[in-house]
């Protein structure tokens, strides 16, 4: 059974460019379609050039925002590896490509990872979309400027971290000081093999003041209680307690999901902080509005989650004055702050929290 979907495409032109990854229009077939390159995968694609996609996703309507995926380019097909690192990523598939992993051997960080102790309460706020990342650092950095932050993207959805255009302009803005990809997750400052290390990492070596983590765009769902990408949220709350951190939950919560399993809080939070979390996590909460508020409180004590785990009520919001202050816009569903006040709110009360309580 054939699992990948390839055309043949030239290249028209390229109508976005980044260090990173290139957008391009191409020809397919007599139409006029859109394509990435990813520079450190395939080159930088010039206009003419023939190359091989991979157009599953948009024969499939998911959700990339109709972007095939260059494969190869046919015009050069040939390149060699940078030198150093040793760690596969995409092992054994023919696109595995090598890294250096702040943890091997050859690395410089190796010893200062094998001397951790603990996180010492460090804040670890785990979210479960991405699109709650900008929200969180920016209100983290209104509240508490001087702090840094380290963000660690898991393999959970997108494994480029180049697809993310929100982290290109969060890292800009000095909004997110470093960033780490893990596991099967590539491209970031630093790459570790799981999200242990890279939390060791971002303590010992980045001396990080916050961690957030959270997979890269494109969650996958199956309308199965267990069967979503976000449930990874469970074993890395679990994990920053393990490592002596102080673990967050960032709950998923929507007023404007048409879908009644994803209003108020949303099935997969209470899934993972009542089925699948081990251990006793901290719970922002950051509505305003006394009725929606209501709604959020009855549906915490409906599911257990107000016993199972501390559930703060944020003292103040600063959402919408964060955002804007630094220019950043983000939208989750296809919903701006505007639509959906609630959800950003709640992505950004985890910042809330470690400012009014931690730090």
């Amino acid at each position: 059974m054939d699992m990948l979907s390839k055309k043949l495409a030239i290249v028209k032109s390229i109508t976005g460019e980044y260090d990173d990854m290139q957008e391009l229009t191409v020809l397919v077939a007599d139409r006029d379609e859109k394509a990435i390159s990813y520079i450190p995968l395939t080159g930088r694609a010039k206009p003419g050039q023939s190359v091989l996609l991979n157009t599953t996703a948009v024969e499939l309507s998911l959700g990339t925002g109709g972007f095939h995926f260059v494969i190869a380019n046919l015009d050069e097909p040939e390149s060699s590896m940078s030198p150093g690192g040793h760690i596969m990523k995409l092992r054994y598939t023919p696109y595995q490509i090598k890294c250096f992993a702040v943890e091997e051997q050859g690395s410089k960080y190796h010893e200062q990872i094998n001397a951790f102790e603990s996180l010492e309460k460090l804040p670890v706020a785990v979210g479960t979309l991405h699109s709650q990342l900008v929200p969180f650092a920016c209100t983290a950095k209104k509240l508490m400027p001087g702090k840094s932050i380290a963000y660690i993207m898991t393999d959970g959805a997108a494994l480029p971290m180049y697809l993310s255009k929100n982290v290109k302009e969060l890292k800009n803005k000095g909004l997110i000081d470093h960033t780490i990809t893990c596991g099967n997750a590539f491209g970031g400052d630093f790459e570790s093999v799981n999200v242990y290390s890279a939390m060791i990492f971002a303590k010992q070596v980045l001396r990080a003041d916050i961690i957030f983590v959270c997979m890269g765009p494109g969650i996958a769902g199956t309308g199965t209680k267990y069967g979503f990408t976000g449930i990874e949220q469970a074993y890395i709350l679990d994990a920053a307690v393990k490592l002596g951190g102080t673990s967050i939950a960032v709950p998923r919560v929507s007023f404007a999901d048409k879908r009644e399993r994803h209003r108020g809080i949303s099935h997969h939070t209470v899934t993972v902080l009542r089925d699948a979390v081990c251990s006793r996590v901290v719970v922002p909460i950051n509505i305003q509005d006394e009725e929606k508020l209501a709604t959020l409180e009855k549906q915490l004590e409906g599911s257990g989650l107000s016993r199972l785990h501390e559930i703060y009520r944020v003292k103040g919001d600063s959402t919408k004055a964060a955002m804007d202050e630094f220019g950043m816009k983000a939208r989750s569903m296809g919903r701006g702050f505007d639509e959906d006040e609630e959800f950003f709110k709640s992505a950004s009360g985890a910042a809330s929290y470690i400012a009014e309580v931690l730090l």
